[in-house]
């Protein structure tokens, strides 16, 4: 159990420096802004993991584990390894995060929630979610090619690309080509292994401990299925390549609602039956993390580190939260009102006053017309 757990923690660093090394230069070489490829290849790429083990419990009739890997993992995404890059190096939210993939993450979120108010996801359900994530890439990739356009001689636009997003020049060789290829796919399949070695120890220990599916697949088995986003996105920050470290969340994000849940509701006999509980708590949890990521991102398009510190702490609480439920633990009703009618609250006040104020300073720099 011990093994397992160091050796899917080791395979995964080294899976991560293969794909964000590989997946970095093939963005320069093919003319894509990094995040466009962390939105996209990164990020679906290190949401396999989370594929893997939702489809997989979906088969074997294990929905709790499924459900509460896509919503953990979200959870874990935002306020954790959103929060952890933040404290390695501020990152840079670009303009599109704020006016198109939050956005999209939100409506998903909110579009997977009223799907699952009659108390299950069906099959149609995750048809439409697998549309969806069809949808999503398509708008990434359009993107992508007005922005080239946009960018060729005579356009207007200029790159997104920003020196620091730019560690190292693109493959200039079919060699070169072949090898970077070689490291974005060795580096997924180091991902996938190590990711599965380490939910296998972390899933064995836990129910030694008595803990249940749901809340196993919130935490233990949704951490474990975000190592691989963690890995990357914490290396991509210490390697300066902050829109891959923000786009590879985000994107991941939304590739769990739509592709993840969807196509685990879509093997599953009968669909995803959706607890009350998930339904009332764990569903809105996943929403508001998305929610408060706009505010955040508008603040200057920086995230800051005292607001990675703000995330990892709200990714405490909600763990916190979660075991006092689990155990029925005589805290939990005093833990939750301090939560409800201090904490939230004065966190959502702080917040729209940065946003507010990063808007004036937006609104008063734009050029008046008579």
């Amino acid at each position: 159990m011990a093994f397992l757990l160091v050796t899917g923690l080791l395979v995964l660093a080294v899976g991560a420096e293969a794909l964000v090394r590989g997946a970095s230069r093939l963005a320069l070489g093919a003319g894509l802004s990094p995040l466009v490829v962390g939105l996209t290849v990164v990020a679906f790429g290190t949401s396999a993991p989370e594929l893997a083990v939702s489809v997989g419990s979906s088969l074997s009739g294990q929905a709790d584990l499924a459900l509460g890997n896509v919503l953990g993992s979200n959870v874990f995404n935002v306020l954790f390894i959103l929060g952890a890059s933040a404290l390695v190096a501020p990152l840079v939210a670009n303009r599109q995060l704020t006016r198109v993939d939050v956005p999209v993450g939100i409506a998903a979120g909110i579009g997977g929630l009223l799907l699952a108010l009659d108390g299950r996801v069906g099959r149609l359900d995750g048809l439409l979610l697998v549309a969806g994530i069809v949808a999503y890439t398509g708008l990434q990739v359009g993107l992508a090619l007005r922005g080239r356009s946009a960018e060729a001689p005579g356009g207007t636009a200029s790159s997104t690309v920003s020196p620091a997003a730019a560690p190292t020049d693109g493959p200039r060789t079919m060699w070169g080509w072949a090898l970077n290829i070689g490291l974005v796919v060795g580096g997924l399949g180091l991902l996938v292994l190590g990711a599965r070695w380490f939910v296998e120890g972390a899933v064995a220990a836990a129910r030694s401990l008595g803990v249940s599916e749901l809340i196993i697949g919130l935490t233990i088995v949704a951490g474990g299925t975000s190592l691989p986003e963690l890995a990357t996105s914490v290396l991509a920050s210490l390697r300066g390549q902050r829109d891959i470290a923000v786009g590879n969340v985000v994107g991941s994000n939304v590739f769990n609602l739509l592709g993840v849940l969807g196509a685990s509701a879509v093997v599953a006999p009968g669909g995803l039956p959706v607890p009350e509980a998930v339904l009332w708590f764990d569903f809105p949890v996943m929403i508001a993390a998305a929610v408060a990521c706009l505010p955040i991102f508008y603040t200057g398009h920086v995230i800051e580190r005292w607001e990675g510190g703000l995330f990892l702490a709200f990714y405490g609480a909600y763990t916190a939260y979660l075991i006092l439920a689990a155990t029925q633990h005589d805290a939990l009703s005093t833990f939750s009102a301090a939560m409800m009618a201090f904490v939230l609250p004065l966190t959502g006040i702080t917040l729209a006053v940065l946003a507010f104020r990063a808007w004036r300073r937006e609104d008063e720099g734009r050029p008046r017309t008579s």
